[in-house]
């Protein structure tokens, strides 16, 4: 495998360990910044979803199950987020921007997969 083949699971294994340590550790101030006050637990859950993907996509192992996995949660995710725009009290265009940035990395992730 051509090394620039390695350098984009490995970027998104830093993403995942970076967003997996922010929803793990910053529920709460994550949620209440998008204007939601509910669902702490699924959040840490998906933080620590997150955490497992960043180490496996930065350890020896296969990367591309890895990468599916991003995939899934990044279906979660945005399934998530599209429930919170029912929620009373939202900040859409927070709501919005993370909904984006979200679709994004779910771009980066199936493009990543696919080559994988």
């Amino acid at each position: 495998m051509a090394k620039s083949k390695h350098k984009l699971p490995r970027a998104l294994g830093w993403l995942s360990v970076g967003l997996g340590l922010t929803e793990l550790l910053g529920a709460k101030p994550l949620l209440r910044s998008l204007g939601l006050s509910r669902g702490h637990g699924l959040v840490r859950g998906y933080g620590v979803r997150e955490l497992a993907a960043g180490v496996g996509l930065l350890g020896p192992a296969r990367k591309r199950p890895w990468l599916w996995a991003r995939v899934a949660g990044d279906v979660l995710d945005l399934a998530t987020l599209g429930r919170g725009f029912r929620e009373p009290g939202v900040r859409r265009g927070r709501l919005m921007a993370a909904t984006g940035f979200v679709a994004g990395a779910t771009l980066l992730d199936v493009y990543a997969a696919a080559r994988a």
